[in-house]
C-alpha cells in the first residue's frame, strides 16, 4: 500500500498538467460560488483588495495562470525535448501559486507583502518558460516567452494601480487582450491539427483547410484590434478592429469545417471553444460601437465562454492523451462542456433577456463553475494514477 501511495503521488507530479489542472479546477469550484454569494449579498466577506478587484485579479491572475502553467509545462518538453518539470520544483512551483491565493485573500496581510507573494508566481514561471527555449534553443516559440513576459508584467501593474488606489482596468485590459492573442495562436494550431487527426482515423474525405494567408490575418487583426482595446478601450477604431478581427477568425473557424467532428465530443469542443473567441471579438467590439450588450456582459463572452470552454477542452484532452487514456469523451465529460456553455450563455447573455439578477447570476455560476467541479471528481483520480502507457 505504502509502495502504491509514493507511486501515484510520483505520478502526480510527473507531469505540469497533473497538480495545475486539477487546481484550476478546484479553484474554479470554489470562487465563482464565493463570488456570486458575495453579489447577492448573502456574504460580506472581506479581503485585502474590494471585492471586485479581488474577483478579476482571481479569475485574470489567479485562474488563467494555473490553466497556462499546466499547459506550457506540459507542452515544453515536446517543443524542446527537454524533461519536464516535475518532483519537488513541480511541487514548489505549485506552493508558490497556493501561497499567492492565501495572501490576496488575507485582509490583514500587508498589501507589498500580498504583491510580492502573488507576483512571484508568473514571475518564476516567466523564467522557466525562457530558460527552457534558451537551453533548447526553440526560438521558433520565442512569442510565447514574450506573451508570458508581458502577462507577468500586467499581474505586476494590476498591484501598483491597487496600491496607489487607482483603477485596475488598463491591467486587466492588457491581460484580456494577451488572452484574446493566445487563444488566437494555441487555438488555430491545436484544432484544425485534432480535426485532421479525426477525419484520418475515420477516413473522412473532408479535411481542414491548410494554415494560409487567412490564417495570418486573422493572427494579425486580434492583435491589432487586442491593441487598439488596450490603448484606446472605448474608441471607434477598436470597437472596429475588434468585429473584424472577429469576422475574419469566424471564416478562420469555417475552414476548418469542425462540423465532421461532432462524434467525437473531444474535438467537437475546441470548434465550439473558437466559436465562442470569435463571437466574443464581434460583441465586444459592437457593444463598444454602442450596439447590443454591455461592454461587461461582452467581456463574459471572452472569459466565461472562450476561455472557459478552450479551457476544459483542453484539459480534458490532455488529461486522457498524457495518462495514456482513450481520447474520447464520454457521457460525464459531455456534462462538463454542456455546463459550461450553459453557465457562459446565461451569464452572457442572461442579462439582455431580462431575467432576475439573482438567480441568474446564481445558477450560471453554479453551471460554469459547477463544470470544473465535475473535473475535478472525474479526471482527480486520473491525474494522480500512472500513466497506462507506464504500468
Amino acid at each position: 500500500m505504502n509502495d502504491t501511495t509514493t507511486y501515484h503521488g510520483t505520478a502526480f507530479l510527473s507531469y505540469g498538467f497533473r497538480p495545475f489542472f486539477l487546481l484550476t479546477a478546484l479553484f474554479a469550484g470554489l470562487v465563482i460560488p464565493a463570488w456570486a454569494l458575495i453579489l447577492s449579498g448573502a456574504t460580506d466577506f472581506e479581503f485585502l483588495y474590494p471585492s471586485r478587484d479581488w474577483h478579476v485579479h482571481e479569475m485574470v491572475f489567479g485562474f488563467l495562470p494555473c490553466v497556462i502553467t499546466g499547459f506550457l509545462l506540459t507542452a515544453i518538453p515536446n517543443w524542446t525535448d527537454r524533461p519536464p518539470i516535475s518532483g519537488l520544483p513541480l511541487m514548489l512551483l505549485a506552493t508558490v501559486w497556493l501561497l499567492g491565493r492565501v495572501a490576496i485573500a488575507t485582509p490583514w496581510l500587508s498589501p507589498l507583502f500580498v504583491a510580492i507573494t502573488d507576483a512571484a508566481f508568473l514571475i518564476i514561471v516567466t523564467g522557466v518558460v525562457w530558460y527552457e527555449i534558451a537551453t533548447a534553443k526553440a526560438w521558433n516559440r520565442l512569442p510565447m516567452g514574450i506573451i508570458i513576459s508581458l502577462y507577468a508584467s500586467a499581474n505586476m501593474l494590476f498591484h501598483v494601480l491597487v496600491l496607489r488606489q487607482t483603477d485596475t482596468d488598463l491591467a486587466a485590459r492588457i491581460a484580456l487582450a494577451l488572452m484574446m492573442l493566445l487563444l488566437t495562436l494555441i487555438g488555430g494550431r491545436i484544432t484544425p491539427s485534432f480535426t485532421e487527426d479525426f477525419v484520418d482515423q475515420h477516413g473522412l474525405s473532408i479535411r481542414p483547410t491548410l494554415f494560409s494567408y487567412v490564417d495570418s490575418l486573422s493572427i494579425a487583426l486580434v492583435g491589432i484590434a487586442a491593441l487598439a482595446w488596450v490603448i484606446s478601450p472605448e474608441s471607434p477604431v477598436a470597437g472596429t478592429a475588434l468585429v473584424l478581427a472577429g469576422l475574419i477568425n469566424s471564416a478562420r473557424l469555417i475552414r476548418w469545417q469542425g462540423w465532421v467532428t461532432w462524434p467525437e465530443p473531444l474535438v467537437c469542443i475546441l470548434h465550439i471553444g473558437y466559436a465562442w473567441l470569435a463571437i466574443s471579438l464581434v460583441i465586444l467590439g459592437i457593444s463598444i460601437l454602442g450596439i447590443g450588450l454591455l461592454i461587461e456582459d461582452a467581456l463574459h463572452a471572452l472569459t466565461t465562454g472562450a476561455i472557459g470552454v478552450m479551457t476544459l477542452a483542453v484539459m480534458t484532452r490532455a488529461s486522457l492523451g498524457h495518462t495514456g487514456r482513450p481520447k474520447q469523451a464520454n457521457g460525464v465529460t459531455v456534462l462538463i462542456y454542456v455546463l459550461v456553455n450553459i453557465g457562459a450563455i446565461l451569464r452572457v447573455f442572461g442579462p439582455s433577456m431580462h431575467l432576475p439578477d439573482p438567480l441568474l447570476f446564481n445558477v450560471a455560476a453554479a453551471c460554469w463553475s459547477g463544470a470544473y467541479v465535475v473535473f475535478a471528481i472525474v479526471y482527480g483520480p486520473i491525474l494522480f494514477k500512472p500513466s497506462l502507457d507506464e504500468t
